[in-house]
Formats: C-alpha cells, sequence, structure tokens
C-alpha cells in the first residue's frame, strides 16, 4: 500500500444527502475509527441522526469512510461532532475537507461560533480554524455512567523480554 501522502483521494466522494446513510456502516466507522464512540447502537444513531443537520458522509465507492454530524439553531450556536475518518484514509486532507463541507452547510456556514469538543485533537482543529476558548467552561450533566477515556500522554515504553 502507498504512503497516505502519496495516494490519491479525487475518487472520494463527499455527501450532506442523509438518505444515503447506512447506520450499520457508521456504526463500523465509529467501532473501528472512535475511541470515544464504541458500542453506539444503530437505533441510537438513528435518534442523533434524525436531530442533526447536516450529516456530511464521505465515500469510497459504497465504503462510507468519513462521517461528521452538527446540531445548530441556525443562527447563534452549532456543535460538531462525530467527526472521524476510516484510519486506512487517514493523513490526506479528508479530515480537513469532511469538517470544511459540515462548516460550509447553509445550516451552518451563518452561525456564530461554532463549538465541539476533542480529547485529543487539539491541532488538528486549530489549524482549520478553530482555536481553544478558555473563557468558557464545559459543565456536564451526565445521565449515563461517563466512559473512562484513556490516557492520550502515555508514551509507549519498551517492552522487556
Amino acid at each position: 500500500m502507498q504512503p497516505v501522502s502519496c495516494r490519491d483521494f479525487s475518487h472520494i466522494a463527499f455527501s450532506c444527502d442523509s438518505q444515503r446513510i447506512d447506520l450499520q456502516q457508521v456504526r463500523d466507522l465509529l467501532q473501528i475509527g472512535a475511541f470515544w464512540a464504541q458500542n453506539r447502537t444503530p437505533e441510537d444513531l438513528a435518534v442523533a441522526l434524525a436531530n442533526s443537520e447536516p450529516v456530511v458522509t464521505a465515500w469510497d465507492g459504497n465504503r462510507l469512510m468519513g462521517f461528521a454530524r452538527v446540531t445548530s439553531d441556525g443562527v447563534y450556536r452549532a456543535t460538531l461532532w462525530d467527526v472521524v475518518i476510516h484510519p486506512d484514509y487517514r493523513g490526506g486532507g479528508l479530515g480537513r475537507k469532511l469538517v470544511q463541507t459540515a462548516l460550509a452547510h447553509p445550516k451552518v456556514a451563518r452561525v456564530e461560533r461554532v463549538y465541539l469538543m476533542t480529547s485529543s485533537q487539539q491541532r488538528f482543529y486549530e489549524r482549520i480554524g478553530f482555536e481553544e476558548n478558555l473563557t468558557t467552561t464545559m459543565i456536564l450533566h451526565n445521565r449515563r455512567p461517563a466512559v473512562v477515556l484513556p490516557d492520550l500522554s502515555l508514551t509507549a515504553q519498551p517492552v522487556e523480554g
């Protein structure tokens, strides 16, 4: 397989057509590419997608390889959710294009502020125009037990043998 930076992704199709979405493919993509979205059910995903616009997908033929969704009031605030690119397609600019497609959608383009939460990809989002907001504190009201996130600051340790 070619290094990602040398691969041609010009054949990748981006879509905002929610009728095209296969919930099982979305679930599978989240399972393989998003540690924070493990074990979501197709039923719950259907509810989330019904309350999101746009839902942006990226396709390699019939294979879903990118996904993002937005919720918004259409004027003041929007939140970008569940941005994921299949691991085999990362590093070629598709994540940037996925986010830019979501931000350019008519339901989002004129919104005053677009929020997102990330546990490990701040630099990626900063490179495409997001900035850390030091004046706002996120406060949570959890209805389900919190998911324990892996410690992303750990580095690989040599294995003694």
